[in-house]
């Protein structure tokens, strides 16, 4: 039976009543989306700032970018994703093609900018939607287990509960902190953390509306109590700063000039600079690819084919932010893994998307206060939120080996490779090598678009 559409304005705007949600469940999952991703703005740039580009041109390019690319998202396909500069992008941006490589950060973002083009003529050819399509629904449901894992990874690593060791990683040593001297500066913040996972953990299990929010809130409020009393003592030297908002500087717009307009397309047709752009639209196809299967597949947004219906508004308003944040002065824009803190908290629409987007807005001129989230506030709700996309793995067929099997390679590879591109990479491959080779391809019907997906994989695997 159809539902039937609210009166209101945002009711029929956003269709909320057609997706079982209503204003303030949108309000609060933007608010908690905003808070999980908001880290951006702060680390974006940092990362780029390594190859010279100015920090506070970069921190606008950065808001503004993921402003327009969330509206965008609203816009065009109304689903409940933020779009911002992409981490491991940006590492890539700064670290192999500028430090390593030898170019110029001009030249990098003509490469991003070149790549955003590209992508636009693919999403209105159909080409990405065909390729989400091609998945089987096996895997993507396994995309979406490995994202959890991928982002629970992420949030030990933020909170510092999981560190660098001798076993690759390990679990922070407070009894080594003690030692060294550091528990009041890291210690005691890995210590609110693990509270602010049982907070939330309690909160979810309580069925507390904005649980999520909630958690960060909780846990960040912690944090200052523990600084007014002495208990944790920042320290910016081991990146341990202040979680009371700074306004020393005061409240403005940071000037975008440096950064605007500043690409360098004097290589393009260089070989090298094709391979950098083909790494660029890669990596964000596939992260992309992946992010919205994953947060999709988590807010039920699939229909029974495992198809995504505005998918092709999805893919746009990536591209078209892609373009537009090379133009302001960013790396790539990419669908945010953590938008599904935001779905965990009942987001269903563009209007949650709206509203992270207003905020993205407002960090232009209250970047003081945003800064000051401190990372292990925020990272109980990515452990939490990685706990709620892990149960989609009881969808996934394991009485079928060859179907089991790929979608198992899918889920390990996202976290332990510490990419969800390479996780469909991998699952990807593996599907089509083990179901070939068992004689099962025939009767899965498998798509042409998959197998040229595996052996473009493998191709990639050899060439970069």
């Amino acid at each position: 039976m159809a539902i039937k559409e609210g009166g209101s304005f945002l009711d029929r705007t956003f269709h909320l009543s057609k997706n079982r949600t209503d204003v303030k469940t949108e309000i609060v999952a933007g608010v908690t989306t905003f808070m999980t991703t908001a880290y951006i703005l702060a680390v974006n740039p940092s990362v780029l700032g390594a190859t010279g580009m100015d920090s506070g041109s970069v921190f606008t390019a950065t808001a503004l970018a993921s402003l327009i690319g969330t509206l965008l998202m609203a816009w065009l396909a109304n689903y409940p994703i933020v779009l911002a500069p992409g981490m491991g992008l940006n590492a890539f941006f700064a670290y192999t093609v500028v430090l390593n490589m030898g170019y110029t950060w001009q030249m990098a973002l003509a490469a991003v900018f070149i790549e955003g083009v590209l992508f636009i003529i693919l999403s209105l050819t159909s080409v990405r939607e065909g390729i989400f399509n091609a998945i089987p629904m096996n895997l993507k449901h396994a995309v979406s287990v490995g994202i959890g894992l991928f982002i629970a990874f992420i949030g030990l690593q933020n909170a510092k509960i999981v560190v660098d060791g001798s076993t690759l990683v390990t679990f922070y040593s407070f009894k080594g902190s003690v030692v060294d001297g550091t528990f009041h500066t890291v210690g005691i913040t890995v210590l609110l953390s693990i509270i602010g996972i049982l907070i939330t953990a309690i909160l979810v299990v309580k069925n507390v509306k904005g649980n999520m929010l909630w958690g960060i809130l909780i846990t960040w409020i912690l944090g200052m109590v523990c600084q007014a009393t002495g208990l944790y003592q920042p320290n910016p030297e081991l990146g341990m700063h202040s979680v009371f908002p700074d306004l020393s500087t005061g409240f403005g717009i940071k000037s975008m000039a440096p950064t605007f307009m500043k690409m360098d397309f004097s290589k393009t047709f260089s070989l090298d600079f094709l391979v950098v752009m083909f790494a660029f639209l890669f990596v964000d196809l596939f992260d992309t690819l992946g992010t919205l299967i994953g947060v999709a597949s988590k807010a039920n947004l699939l229909d029974k084919d495992g198809k995504l219906p505005q998918i092709k508004g999805s893919l746009l308003s990536d591209a078209i932010a892609t373009a537009v944040g090379a133009v302001f002065g960013t790396s790539t824009i990419t669908a945010f893994v953590e938008s599904a803190a935001g779905v965990a908290e009942g987001g269903r629409t563009g209007l949650t998307a709206v509203v992270a987007a207003i905020l993205f807005g407002l960090s232009l001129f209250l970047s003081p206060i945003f800064l000051a989230i401190p990372s292990f506030a925020t990272a109980p709700a990515l452990i939490v939120v990685g706990f709620l996309m892990l149960t989609s793995i009881v969808k996934i067929d394991f009485k079928d080996y060859t179907e089991a099997i790929p979608a198992y390679i899918t889920i390990i590879a996202m976290p332990f490779m510490y990419s969800i591109s390479e996780g469909i990479s991998m699952g990807a491959i593996s599907y089509v090598v083990i179901n070939v080779l068992t004689g099962k391809a025939k009767e899965k019907k498998i798509s042409v678009l998959m197998y040229i997906l595996a052996f473009l994989f493998v191709l990639k695997y050899i060439l970069i």
